[in-house]
């Protein structure tokens, strides 16, 4: 973990309520795709944790819905507004099990840390197939920036509006090696369910400290309880207990 100052380089809206904000600072903290930032703002006095969609060497991108008081503070940010930020959170995904045809599916907001694992798979020569999964089509975001990666494309609108209609589940690929998936905790349930490989799954939660030392955040697991924050968000599948 590491505190720095970051400027808000640009901050833009993707559909109505979700924003998509580049940051210039030092991102030397993070190493793993999935892993979040914890960004301090005026007047609030828990930190926001954001996954991290994308990272440069002096640049780190956002992708949030505004839902709070604090990410509607946020989505008003403009160029050059400085923030305390924590760097290089939560564990990140595992690459190396992946196998040659990773499978990755992500439901609104879990889709941006995806990204940047499909960026590196692509860059192992892996050939990698993606879900994105919303509910209208009014509310997708990021399917082109995935096919400029290269990547096989499936979208999954529960209207129908765009796409495959029904949740994620129904646009699952025969042949996969292995899944990566980050979302709402109903869609990994159906996942957890539908998809028979090994896989990862990256929870969305409530935090408080973002580092571990409050236990806010703590689940229930095989080998007994984690923090989301500082062991996870990214559990394994054969680690999960799936609360009643």
């Amino acid at each position: 973990m590491k505190q720095s100052f970051f400027t808000v380089k640009s901050n833009e809206a993707l559909t109505e309520n979700v924003f998509r904000m580049v940051l210039q600072g030092d991102t030397s903290a993070i190493t793993r795709p999935g892993q979040f930032i914890n960004i301090l703002i005026d007047g609030l006095y828990l930190r926001r944790p954001i996954s991290v969609c994308d990272k440069s060497e002096d640049t780190v991108t956002i992708i949030y819905k505004s839902v709070g008081a604090g990410t509607a503070k946020m989505s008003a940010m403009k160029p050059g507004v400085r923030l305390d930020v924590l760097t290089g959170l939560g564990n990140g995904y595992d690459l190396s099990v992946s196998g040659d045809r990773p499978l990755l599916i992500g439901g609104g907001v879990g889709v941006p840390p995806l990204y940047m694992l499909a960026k590196e798979l692509i860059s192992q020569g892996k050939k990698v197939c993606v879900i994105l999964g919303f509910n209208t089509s009014a509310e997708v975001f990021y399917e082109d920036e995935f096919r400029a990666l290269g990547t096989d494309v499936a979208v999954t609108t529960v209207d129908g509006s765009k796409g495959t209609k029904g949740f994620v589940t129904a646009a699952l690929p025969d042949d996969y090696t292995s899944f990566y998936t980050c979302g709402p905790e109903p869609m990994l349930k159906a996942v957890y369910s539908a998809c028979n490989t090994d896989g990862q799954f990256s929870f969305e939660e409530r935090m408080g400290c973002g580092f571990g030392a409050c236990m806010g955040c703590s689940c229930k697991t095989v080998t007994g309880y984690k923090r989301i924050c500082k062991d996870g968000p990214v559990l394994r599948k054969e680690e999960i207990l799936w609360q009643a």
